[in-house]
């Protein structure tokens, strides 16, 4: 049985000074956070989970740097400055340990595990146009430090070269994958800009735009590492299964963390996807719980939010008091979870006990 995000709560409490968490819970039993505390230390930092694919990710970061150099200056100039960060990788790093289940051991994972970050990061650039967000990662947003014309045509610039390496790789599977998550990922963001702001979003058809949005492109990583190892069709489709409800787990979180988060933590204000419209698990949850008791009140606060920064307060008292936070993280255990339980037949290996472990690194992460 996985702890509740009431327990995680307490443990983040007692972890504010390593971890950068702050939840607005007032009072915890210290010895409860200390017992967690200590169960929490048994989880792995994420780049011990990636072993011996560590020195393939810094190949990874010297082709992002090559595809950073381009006679356009004003390219280039973007281009580093999206690439100058490194972050997590965690979709190259999963592309990688998938092939490596399958013994590979040639050099192609270097590029398509730069394809798939590029892709990542063309699908970022475009979501702060759509947000008009100026902090990504707590640094001005390309939107903001370039405007959104340029933006828009960099995000673009980024999928179209994407797509024309692939077609350099060896086989033209992998740019069929990489075409096609494109477009359910341009699909999800179309879906959710389009109800945002609809208080009427349900929690199936909430997982359906983060499964296109955000769980496909970890899914295309999967399965591009399994197939890159010489994978059978039902192989490719279980690993492609594994990113998909890995992806699903991770965006349920960062869900989550808008509303449970600091600003330090998240890199941008606490309640930044609210604020943007989007209408995440937390709130979907708080809206339907016990009847609909709190959606007049969640849906007046809701209009009012934008000028009345009392009425976002309010919402988060209220979303942080009705048990959605329990939920939200419970939901995204049972993805986690199901993520480990499709790994049940593989043979022992380093790689395999990686792929175990990153579910649980993506239920305790910060962004």
């Amino acid at each position: 049985m996985g702890l509740k995000f009431r327990d995680i709560d307490a443990n983040i409490h007692a972890l504010v000074a390593t971890a950068g968490y702050v939840i607005g819970r007032n009072e915890m039993d210290a010895v409860e956070a200390k017992a967690i505390k200590r169960t929490l230390k048994k989880h792995p930092e994420l780049m011990e989970l990636y072993g011996d694919i560590r020195s393939d990710l810094g190949a990874v970061e010297k082709t992002l740097q090559l595809f950073a150099d381009s006679p356009n200056q004003i390219i280039s100039e973007i281009s580093e400055y999206l690439f100058q960060r490194s972050g997590k990788r965690m979709r190259p790093a999963l592309l990688m340990i998938c092939s490596r289940i399958f013994d590979y051991r040639g050099d192609e994972h270097i590029l398509l595990s730069a394809l798939v970050e590029t892709i990542h990061t063309a699908s970022l650039i475009h979501d702060d146009i759509i947000d008009n967000s100026e902090i990504r990662r707590g640094q001005d947003s390309v939107h903001k430090r370039w405007g959104p014309n340029i933006t828009v045509l960099m995000g673009d610039y980024l999928y179209i070269k994407t797509i024309a390496l692939s077609l350099e790789t060896s086989s033209p599977e992998f740019t069929r994958i990489l075409t096609d998550i494109s477009t359910q990922m341009i699909e999800g963001e179309l879906h959710e800009y389009h109800r945002s702001g609809n208080l009427d979003l349900g929690e199936p058809e909430y997982l359906e735009i983060i499964r296109k949005k955000t769980a496909a492109l970890f899914s295309a990583a999967c399965h591009i590492g399994a197939l890159l190892g010489g994978a059978d069709p039902e192989q490719e489709r279980l690993f492609a299964e594994y990113g998909t409800t890995i992806g699903i787990s991770f965006q349920i979180i960062d869900d989550l963390l808008d509303y449970a988060g600091d600003h330090k933590t998240l890199g941008k204000p606490v309640l930044s996807d609210l604020s943007e419209g989007r209408i995440t698990l937390p709130m979907i949850y708080t809206l339907n719980q016990d009847g609909g008791v709190f959606r007049d009140r969640l849906v007046k606060l809701f209009r009012e939010k934008d000028d009345n920064p009392d009425a976002k307060r309010e919402i988060l008292d209220i979303v942080r008091s009705n048990g959605a936070l329990d939920y939200t993280y419970q939901q995204a255990e049972v993805y986690a979870r199901r993520a480990q339980s499709l790994l049940s037949d593989l043979p022992q290996s380093m790689y395999r006990e990686s792929l175990y472990n990153i579910p649980d690194y993506v239920l305790y992460r910060n962004r």
